[in-house]
């Protein structure tokens, strides 16, 4: 799904729901405001947390040593900070296809099997 589809299901999802009160035009901006303040509030390294979706937090990255594909010699990759999204578990349930609590059923195997 592309931006320009998103901009499209959420006008489209708008209007069935209050009726034809937005543009297309109005909808990308509202889109990109929210998709800009994701952006600036990773930069600034705060997390954001959508009840119901995830979260949004930034992961420090150690110092590692990798290897150059062509060369095979060692390389040191400098430490950084990199995005990360974890799903909320209603997301993982639906993405599944189950029930929550099924889904902590699923988790409490998968940790007692560990």
């Amino acid at each position: 799904m592309t931006k320009a589809d998103l901009v499209e299901r959420v006008t489209t999802q708008i209007a069935q729901t209050a009726g034809p009160m937005i543009s297309k035009k109005d909808c990308a901006r509202v889109v990109d405001a929210f998709l800009d303040a994701i952006k600036e509030a990773l930069h600034e390294q705060k997390n954001i947390e959508v009840r119901g979706f995830g979260t949004f937090k930034i992961r420090h990255r150690k110092t590692r040593m990798a290897r150059n594909p062509r060369t095979g010699s060692p390389v040191e990759v400098s430490a950084r900070p990199v995005p990360v999204f974890k799903p909320s578990k209603e997301l993982r349930a639906l993405v599944a296809g189950v029930e929550e609590h099924e889904l902590d059923d699923l988790d409490s195997v998968r940790v007692s099997k560990a």
